[in-house]
């Protein structure tokens, strides 16, 4: 097993569960500052985790027998942090990356060739017949 992995899973488990609990995960009065990070209790992110990730289960009477520190497993895990900071973060980037990926919009702005000298014409404009950039020649005919 990939323990960077399973770090990974733990971290997006726990994120989605604290994203469609907040609601209620706020009021409760198990919150903790830990180094400087406003986060739920260990205790409570790792029974929340031993339910959500049918691994960590397997693992965790080996990493209790070599910690029974529930902060240091969850330091060890990687899940010493805010959730709302990280899920601001994640959104932040998810937002980020869906502007760079989104296509155009339905306007279609056109290069109006006519506008433009012959002699700084792009020698790759293919029309919609596919015949190149030159006109004169018949459909299917090769450039030269």
């Amino acid at each position: 097993m990939n323990t960077e992995q399973l770090r990974q899973s733990l971290k997006a488990k726990w994120l989605g569960y604290y994203r469609e609990n907040r609601s209620w995960l706020v009021r409760l009065g198990v919150w903790v500052d830990s180094e400087g990070q406003r986060r739920p209790s260990s205790s409570f992110i790792l029974a929340t985790l031993s339910v959500l990730e049918p691994q960590l289960i397997q693992l965790l009477p080996l990493i209790v027998d070599l910690s029974s520190s529930p902060d240091r497993i969850v330091k060890a895990l990687g899940l010493n942090f805010s959730p709302d900071q990280e899920l601001e973060a994640f959104e932040a980037a998810a937002d980020l990356d869906t502007e760079l990926r989104m296509l155009p919009s339905g306007k279609i702005d056109r290069l109006d060739l006519a506008t433009i000298p012959k002699s700084k014409h792009p020698t790759a404009i293919v029309d919609e017949f596919c015949r190149g950039s030159r006109s004169d020649k018949p459909p299917g005919a090769f450039r030269e």
